[in-house]
């Protein structure tokens, strides 16, 4: 799914209007140990649907990729689980399900 174009490659690489809040958002979960939680698995999920064919944010792309093999995960794994979450119920607080923070 991810990985920077050929060197080279006359593409440009775009800036995320996100990309700040979703670095460090990535960063702590990246620093957790353990199983990951509900929220962890959804905020992944949302990540790699935020990034998904996006041409640019290689590292977090590429990072995205490492913290699914940390927990041993396949994407279809992931957004499998995630289902079964938002199936559940709520993930987020009240505080963050106002905003629509998917695009």
């Amino acid at each position: 799914m991810t990985g920077s174009p050929a060197n080279g490659s006359s593409r440009r690489e775009q800036q995320h209007p996100q990309y700040h809040t979703d670095r460090a958002l990535l960063d702590e979960l990246m620093a957790q140990e353990g199983p990951p939680s509900d929220w962890a698995l959804a905020e992944v999920a949302r990540l790699r649907i935020r990034y998904h064919g996006f041409p640019g944010a290689w590292d977090l792309q590429r990072d995205l990729d490492q913290i699914l093999e940390q927990w041993g995960l396949s994407e279809e794994d992931l957004f499998a689980r995630t289902r079964q979450i938002h199936a559940r119920g709520q993930v987020y607080d009240r505080s963050f399900s106002t905003r629509d923070d998917w695009a």
